[in-house]
């Protein structure tokens, strides 16, 4: 079925994007993959080339267009260069609306320019030892005293936590209120005494993706760097988590497409009794049903992507894509291990680094749990 999201602009940005993810990333990310974090300097080359920030108002740097296909074009040449390590889409698909839609103008002129540029990395910090999906059980806490607040707690699993610059980070403001009413975001910038990183956490995939341990310690952020309204930080991420999981879904989709296609390649390649291994009945309809999935998924994620360019995508389906993509990925992705036999299991094959990448997706941004029971909830039980 052919798509017909994308117009002449977006596929000439497709063809920028590749030659700088061919030029600067995929020659490096082995090397990245064994040092565990990408070279700092690819952040800038990215911003040159105007990959980063390509929402925010020219004012600032950035490209000037309300449009998430730019996100999605970008999204889709990161997973089929395998590039797994560089931080862009959490920069610019989950970061930069929080910037956008909450900052004040002083805020804007102060972090968004360099943020186009990538000189400023940025985070989200919502994952804690104790409080995973569940962000009421966040035990962050951001006490006011003064102009300041002062910064207390532990967050985990974060994203570009080595290199980033700027953290939003999830803190209770009212501890003596419901969760959902105490919680409020402060942006956390590098250098600020008492803010620590600890390990680059040693995954089973992404590896050259740098994710780590956040530690704040009597942290004193200016009331300034208080992002949106205090006590109202639930709300705010409510506000922002679908498009979070639809840009989940967007790669979901892209690596699901990208693996059945090597896949399909290899077991026409490959021989087994003096003929093609696809050509025996069950690969062929193991492959005949993964192709009729992914094509449903692919239409579905389409569809969401122009919802939430028209403001329209709900929480409910940004859940819907989010779990069942991610989970077809992962069909996807076992089925190709076992259609490859014992070079599947090779890590110098692509289907086993696959294997290993794709395994967190059921798991951030919320997991199929959470999104089950947010679609369960929608139904009225």
């Amino acid at each position: 079925m052919e798509r017909d999201l994308y117009d002449a602009d977006h596929e000439a940005f497709r063809a920028t994007c590749r030659a700088f993810l061919d030029k600067h990333v995929v020659p490096f990310h082995k090397q990245w993959e064994a040092d565990g974090i990408v070279d700092r300097g690819i952040w800038l080359e990215a911003g040159k080339q105007g990959l980063l920030g390509m929402e925010v108002p020219e004012e600032y740097g950035g490209g000037g267009v309300h449009d998430f296909r730019y996100n999605s074009v970008l999204s889709e040449e990161i997973v089929r260069a395998r590039a797994s390590g560089v931080g862009f889409t959490l920069h610019n698909e989950v970061v930069a609306p929080y910037l956008l839609k909450l900052a004040t103008d002083e805020q804007k002129q102060r972090w968004l320019p360099k943020f186009c540029t990538g000189e400023i990395i940025t985070a989200i910090a919502m994952s804690e030892p104790g409080a995973g999906s569940d962000l009421q059980g966040i035990a962050t806490t951001a006490v006011r005293d003064g102009d300041d607040y002062v910064v207390n707690g532990q967050k985990t699993f974060i994203t570009n936590g080595i290199h980033s610059d700027l953290v939003i980070v999830v803190a209770k403001t009212n501890p003596e209120a419901k969760a959902a009413y105490g919680l409020s975001l402060l942006v956390v910038e590098r250098g600020m005494p008492g803010f620590e990183r600890g390990r680059n956490l040693d995954k089973i995939g992404l590896k050259a993706q740098d994710t780590a341990e956040l530690f704040f310690t009597d942290v004193r952020v200016p009331a300034t760097n208080l992002l949106g309204e205090e006590n109202r930080g639930f709300f705010h991420l409510m506000d922002n988590l679908p498009q979070e999981r639809l840009a989940i879904a967007v790669g979901a989709v892209a690596a699901s497409e990208r693996v059945l296609d090597q896949t399909l390649s290899y077991c026409k390649q490959r021989t087994a009794f003096g003929r093609p291994i696809g050509s025996f009945q069950h690969s062929r309809f193991v492959l005949a049903e993964l192709a009729t999935e992914v094509q449903i998924a692919r239409v579905f994620v389409d569809r969401c992507i122009r919802e939430l360019n028209d403001g329209r995508l709900s929480i409910t389906d940004a859940a819907m894509a989010k779990w069942w993509t991610t989970e077809l990925q992962l069909r996807v992705v076992d089925a190709g291990v076992q259609l490859h036999g014992g070079y599947g299991y090779m890590l110098e094959y692509p289907i086993a680094q696959a294997y290993l990448d794709s395994r967190v997706q059921t798991i951030y941004g919320g997991t199929t749990e959470i999104m089950k029971e947010i679609i369960g909830r929608s139904l009225g039980v």
